[in-house]
């Protein structure tokens, strides 16, 4: 079976998926951008349940291109999965761990039941990803990845962002 996938502008604390992918950062305790937005929008119930993954298996924090998932609060969504998308580095190529991120993001989602994720533009932000790069990285993995998962939703926040996804999805 083939993932469709979706590409929208908006908000991404009011998708009603099963689960919302949170670019976060490995400390997992909140932050700027997406991070923020989701932990506004879902109230203490996220933070309470990142507490607890810091107080026992993530004792040092999440790593880059991993993920974990926790409730999604009062958000529409019943889950919301943890990811640590890479900083960009022109020295460095990354670009593994990036598609990381969204693989193992899908690999939650599967564990979890999930069958609809909305995934904003993982380390497109603050992480400053160069936008037609990372999302061609997003589009390339989530076509390639192994999941039961049948929708996923690309939530961009601008026009711009928004365009790249297009352009890498072909569409």
């Amino acid at each position: 079976m083939m993932t469709r996938i979706e590409l929208v502008q908006g908000d991404i604390t009011e998708q009603q998926v099963d689960a919302v992918v949170n670019a976060a950062n490995s400390g997992l305790l909140g932050g700027g951008g997406v991070d923020g937005a989701i932990h506004r929008a879902g109230g203490p119930d996220i933070l309470k349940e990142c507490r607890e993954l810091r107080a026992g298996p993530l004792k040092d924090g999440l790593p880059t291109g991993q993920a974990v998932a926790t409730t999604a609060g009062r958000m529409p969504a019943r889950w919301v999965i943890h990811t640590v998308g890479p900083v960009y580095a022109k020295r460095e190529d990354r670009s593994a761990l990036l598609a990381s991120a969204y693989r193992e993001s899908l690999l939650v989602a599967d564990g979890l039941g999930a069958t609809s994720v909305a995934f904003p533009a993982v380390s497109a932000g603050v992480y400053g990803w160069p936008i037609d790069d990372a999302a061609r990285i997003a589009v390339e993995t989530v076509r390639q990845a192994e999941t039961a998962v049948e929708l996923v939703r690309f939530v961009l926040f601008s026009d711009e962002i928004l365009a790249a996804f297009r352009k890498a999805a072909g569409a």
